[in-house]
């Protein structure tokens, strides 16, 4: 995943995205050390995203 400026936090993010897709929980963001990339793929999944679009999913939280 490409890295972005990140300007909201991971809080702020989440709640953005459990709003914009509600088949999204708090399990859903959940991860340990070194899991992240697994999380990422299960929100991919869930959202029938790849990880490209993915990327730009989180890109655009960041001009709201």
């Amino acid at each position: 995943m490409a890295k972005t400026n990140i300007t909201r936090s991971w809080r702020e993010q989440k709640v953005m995205l459990k709003r914009r897709f509600s088949v999204l929980s708090d399990k859903d963001f959940d991860f340990e050390d070194k899991q992240k990339e697994m999380m990422l793929d299960n929100l991919a999944v869930k959202l029938k995203k790849n990880r490209a679009e993915l990327a730009l999913l989180f890109t655009e939280l960041q001009t709201y």
